[in-house]
């Protein structure tokens, strides 16, 4: 329908682009997925580690960006009961304030393989 080459570049610019209502609703929605995440029962450390980045990447495409700290906090938190006598070791022996989250991860996974190899 378009008749000019101006008229299908606005065209095809509204159409690969979000409008800046779409984009505040992405970023409200990718928010709140990462104030409700939490360890799903059953789920592996490398399940959760791949959600939560996703969740991250998805936020930081939309401009919103949270410091590390917030990050392995909220992570933390979002542990099941089954894990928190480690995660009360990591706390007691790191500053978590400061621990990045790949490292957390790696702790992680490493104790996760340990305790399925018992």
């Amino acid at each position: 329908m378009c008749k000019t080459a101006k008229e299908i570049w606005e065209k095809l610019i509204q159409l690969c682009e979000d409008n800046e209502q779409t984009k505040e609703n992405k970023l409200s929605v990718a928010v709140q997925k990462f104030d409700n995440i939490k360890m799903k029962t059953g789920e592996s450390m490398n399940g959760y580690d791949e959600r939560v980045s996703s969740i991250i990447n998805e936020l930081n495409s939309l401009g919103k960006v949270y410091s590390n700290k917030e990050v392995v906090l909220k992570v933390v938190r979002g542990f099941p009961k089954e894990w928190d006598v480690k995660t009360m070791t990591m706390r007691e022996s790191k500053d978590l304030n400061k621990v990045k989250l790949h490292d957390l991860f790696a702790d992680l996974k490493a104790y996760e393989f340990e305790l399925q190899t018992r």
